[in-house]
């Protein structure tokens, strides 16, 4: 291990213990992968990794048209149908190279229970076939999308709350940011930002400390950034560079304290605290990053999912109500 010596007491959950060694004894793929061999292997894992999606009254694929060709996603309800009320959208996450959907799907469903709440989960188009900003032109594409009440979507949205886990953190906090500046036809009332990457081009202790032996380790990121090609210092890559953070709607961002960009979510919360933005802040103490999508193996992190979503049904709980106030004093 890298970094302060002392991290070797830092604590690390049994379950999580158990899952790093699980992959320690496994055969390494070949580096670099190739784009789509890793992502099949991802999506081979999740049912060992992750628990099933289980009963929702609605999950519907729909299609949403984009910049460079219709954008597939899909909606997962609790019930049926509804009154006008918020609509979440998610973004996955994997290095914007991984994952979809399907790989994110058990999550949305708990969001969608959670919440009481209908969630769009968006299956944007990856590096390195469509680097940077391809994944966020789709992301805020679709929220927009959503935003405009579509017959399709078969909800009326009265707002609209951008959620994420890794680079789909970074993505709902970049689109929180593009739609501040260029509203949607609803506002954005909260944003979920899990373990999120929000600066491409700092320097955080963290990424040293769990460089390797984390899940997620350095290796993988710099190939991630590479397939990505951003330019590390546009606020569209890298959220925490934006030139203001002021009146960006309020967030609950969750970390990893065994995860190399822990210290990137910090950042952000702390820089969202400072612009004045309401902000919940937990870490999941002892938890790998990507754990939300392996709940089956790490049993504990069903704990920290479920905390992470009261926080922020209480979030978007007051945020409607300002919003409907709001409304009725115009």
């Amino acid at each position: 291990m890298r970094g302060d010596p002392n991290l070797a007491d830092h604590f690390v959950r049994p379950d999580a213990r158990a899952f790093l060694d699980m992959l320690a004894a496994m055969p390494q793929p070949e580096w670099p992968p190739q784009p789509e061999v890793y992502r099949a292997q991802y999506q081979a894992m999740k049912d060992m990794v992750d628990l099933p999606v289980g009963d929702l009254a609605t999950i519907r694929d729909l299609t949403i048209p984009g910049p460079a060709g219709p954008i597939p996603a899909r909606l997962f309800d609790v019930r049926e149908s509804r009154e006008p009320g918020p609509v979440v959208l998610f973004f996955h996450g994997g290095g914007f190279v991984i994952g979809n959907i399907d790989s994110h799907a058990s999550f949305t469903a708990e969001m969608s229970r959670v919440l009481d709440l209908p969630v769009v989960s968006v299956d944007y188009r990856l590096a390195p076939e469509h680097p940077w900003p391809a994944a966020s032109d789709d992301c805020e594409t679709a929220a927009r999308w959503v935003a405009s009440n579509p017959p399709e979507l078969g909800r009326v949205a009265t707002g609209i709350a951008l959620a994420g886990d890794s680079a789909g953190g970074q993505i709902a906090a970049v689109a929180a940011i593009d739609l501040r500046d260029a509203p949607a036809d609803v506002p954005v009332i909260a944003q979920l930002l899990i373990y999120p990457a929000t600066d491409f081009s700092g320097d955080y202790p963290s990424a040293d400390h769990f460089a390797e032996g984390y899940l997620l380790t350095a290796k993988g990121m710099a190939w991630f950034n590479e397939c990505y090609a951003a330019d590390i210092d546009h606020h569209r890559a890298s959220p925490l560079r934006c030139e203001t953070l002021e009146g960006l709607p309020p967030a609950v961002i969750l970390t990893a304290s065994l995860d190399p960009i822990r210290d990137q979510g910090r950042a952000y919360a702390g820089a969202l605290i400072a612009a004045g933005v309401p902000v919940v802040y937990r870490e999941a103490v002892g938890n790998i990053h990507g754990f939300i999508t392996l709940r089956r193996a790490i049993p504990s992190g069903q704990g920290d999912v479920a905390g992470m979503l009261v926080a922020f049904k209480t979030v978007l709980v007051e945020a409607e109500a300002n919003r409907v106030m709001v409304q009725a004093a115009a």
